[in-house]
């Protein structure tokens, strides 16, 4: 119900190697023991990008098709994570060796330089193709800007602990899963695209059913839930945050990754389709 359609695992010599390199990342991070804050995770929101831009390449059939299947999902994220795992394991030596000011500005701008290549050659395809088109994809993030802006001023209204204790981590979720919502809809409604997602389908399906669907589509109600969704989990996560802050930003930079990721999937594919 919540796997998208098209999941497809590499074969066991490609999956056997990746997950070899993955768990000894994870095991060298975990002995490193970098902290983990506010700063740590917005560092991280250009990688959770860049992963999007290697399924969107994925999906135009640009990889050879000997490796094709590492970029499709979810081996995707598991490449995504290699690479970012890398960069904080560089960062955090850097760092130690007086080479950087802080161990989040590397992971940054690292994570900002391969998704600024990446999504400049996606977008270069589109414009190749003759099927560059900006303008939904645009209204899709500004709609999400203000969306993002209206639910943290409600939440730090109405629960002022909850956005002081997750704060800059608690606007990247609400932002990333809202993306995820108004890009979706937009499609759904706009760009007659199709939901991969069967949870998310039936959501959009719901949409269709109520009256206001002539008026204003059926994507609403998915943008909804999203942004209730995003502002529940901060909720859950207050305590969380509170006792163990770094496990917790951790988890929450993970369950932002699972928002941001797909919205900026949808709008460079929207911009070049």
């Amino acid at each position: 119900m919540v796997v998208p359609e098209g999941f497809v695992l590499p074969p066991w010599y490609l999956l056997v190697p990746i997950l070899v390199v993955l768990a000894g990342i994870i095991a060298l991070l975990w002995a490193l023991e970098p902290p983990v804050t506010d700063r740590t995770v917005l560092a991280f929101a250009p990688w959770m990008m860049f992963g999007s831009t290697l399924h969107v390449l994925h999906r135009l059939d640009l990889y050879p098709d000997q490796i094709e299947t590492l970029f499709a999902a979810p081996s995707v994220y598991l490449v995504t994570a290699i690479v970012a795992g890398a960069a904080w394991i560089i960062a955090i030596f850097l760092y130690a060796g007086g080479l950087q000011p802080t161990i989040a500005r590397f992971v940054g701008i690292s994570g900002t330089a391969f998704f600024a290549v990446f999504a400049m050659i996606t977008l270069n395809v589109g414009w190749e193709q003759g099927t560059f088109e900006p303008f939904w994809p645009v209204i899709a993030v500004v709609a999400t800007g203000v969306v993002t802006a209206l639910a943290w001023v409600v939440l730090s209204l109405r629960f002022t602990d909850v956005a002081a204790t997750t704060g800059a981590t608690g606007v990247l979720v609400v932002f990333g899963h809202t993306l995820d919502g108004v890009s979706t809809a937009i499609g759904y409604d706009v760009l007659g695209a199709a939901e991969e997602v069967p949870l998310s389908r039936l959501i959009l399906e719901a949409g269709e059913t109520l009256p206001t669907e002539p008026y204003i589509g059926a994507g609403w109600l998915f943008v909804l839930v999203k942004v209730v969704l995003a502002l529940v989990i901060l909720g859950l996560f207050k305590e969380y945050v509170d006792e163990q802050p770094q496990q917790a930003r951790l988890i929450l930079a993970l369950l932002a990754a699972v928002g941001l990721g797909p919205g900026v999937h949808n709008v460079l594919l929207f911009i070049i389709t």
